[in-house]
């Protein structure tokens, strides 16, 4: 009985004790901020897009919050260099392939391979961002290459060639309005005629520049001819003004990148075309723009909660009914192949123009040799451009310069 007792006590006790006692509260998810640097800026709506897919997530992970900070490309290398050096770098980058060479160099990013199922990717878009063997960033949107876009408004069917481009521009300008206008501060816009003159930045060995050639020298006389003799094109532009006079009916043709489809559908409409770049005459070559895409790119050091949380927004942003809304709201390829394979971009004219300027592009080279080349061709071109420096003496000046800062990297 003492015993029955006994046990009955301590079963009382422990009742007590249990219905007495505060339930633990479960921990909840542990709160991760995330701060995203893109290369997207307001003016197509790619700003816009990041955004609103940040914000889709943190609708459905209340605990993941994101800071979308815009800078463009060239800012967004070096702040990002700078800021990884002092240990201080963004959680997660959306920026261009070329990006690659020198973030692999300085030892500031994370190969992706073991953290991403990659083989749903296009395989295109994935070699934009090898090096050494691993990949080195998520591919978002697969191109980012140069085309002709064309104002239907004001010419009916793009030119096919060089002199077909000269002959219907001098028609097209007058007054305020130009035939065609393009970014001419930038080599990345000169690339595209480089190819259809037969040249490359590179040899075969990928590394040594071979900008000092025939082919550099026809294209710096072309795009001299262009603006001096032709005169199709106004005598100052930039990429902004470009843009602007293009979206204005300023300017019947536009030589930009497919990340500018979205804000040209919206500022045209069905007048918008789509067309590759007129082919070289003088060598019967499609001008060849670099292709590449946009990536998430994740630092060095990235681990623990962030990364977690990081590897679940970048599947996230690039599943099909995402990529979908890209094509719908941005016109880019996506990098998905499941998505690239809906008839939303196959039965497209935009889209298909597009790709079909992207099947003659060339892959844009990720070493890092590469940003020499950019800086060596930028301000000779621009010296020919401004008639200062014959197309001669600026492409001996790019190779000098490239092959210095070449040999400054070693």
């Amino acid at each position: 009985m003492k015993k029955l007792f006994a046990v009955l006590s301590i079963l009382v006790i422990a009742s007590l004790l249990l219905t007495g006692c505060p339930k633990a509260t479960p921990a909840g998810p542990k709160e991760v901020k995330i701060t995203l640097w893109t290369k997207e800026g307001e003016a197509d709506g790619g700003l816009q897009f990041v955004q609103a897919l940040c914000d889709a997530y943190t609708a459905e992970h209340p605990e993941v919050t994101f800071e979308v900070v815009n800078k463009d490309v060239e800012a967004l290398r070096e702040d990002f260099q700078t800021a990884s050096l002092a240990g201080t770098p963004p959680d997660l980058l959306w920026t261009v392939n070329d990006h690659a060479g020198p973030f692999t160099t300085a030892d500031i990013i994370q190969p992706v391979d073991d953290l991403f199922d990659l083989r749903k990717y296009v395989d295109s878009a994935l070699a934009a961002v090898k090096l050494n063997g691993k990949t080195w960033g998520v591919p978002i949107a697969n191109g980012n290459h140069l085309m002709l876009l064309y104002n239907k408004s004001l010419i009916a069917d793009p030119p096919k060639d060089t002199d077909e481009l000269f002959a219907k521009g001098k028609e097209l300008t007058h007054g305020e309005q130009y035939a065609l206008v393009r970014n001419q501060t930038e080599p990345f816009w000169l690339v595209p005629w480089l190819g259809g003159f037969g040249g490359a930045v590179f040899a075969e060995d990928g590394k040594t520049p071979t900008l000092n050639t025939n082919a550099m020298v026809d294209t710096l006389k072309f795009l001299h001819a262009m603006k001096y003799d032709a005169k199709i094109i106004p005598p100052e532009c930039d990429y902004n003004a470009a843009d602007t006079l293009f979206k204005e009916g300023k300017a019947a043709m536009i030589i930009n990148g497919d990340w500018s489809l979205g804000g040209y559908k919206d500022a045209l409409g069905d007048n918008l075309g789509v067309a590759r770049i007129p082919k070289v005459t003088a060598t019967g070559e499609w001008p060849k723009p670099y292709t590449s895409g946009v990536f998430f790119m994740l630092p060095k050091d990235l681990s623990g909660d962030k990364l977690n949380a990081v590897k679940d927004f970048i599947n996230f942003a690039t599943d099909k009914d995402n990529q979908l809304k890209m094509v719908k709201e941005l016109t880019r390829l996506p990098a998905l192949q499941e998505a690239l394979k809906d008839p939303l971009i196959t039965d497209d004219p935009i889209l298909k123009g597009s790709a079909d300027q992207m099947v003659v592009g060339t892959p844009m080279p990720t070493v890092m040799e590469m940003r020499c080349n950019w800086d060596a061709m930028k301000p000779e071109m621009q010296a020919v451009l401004a008639d200062t420096k014959s197309p001669e003496d600026a492409a001996a000046a790019m190779q000098s310069a490239a092959e210095a800062c070449i040999a400054a990297l070693e």
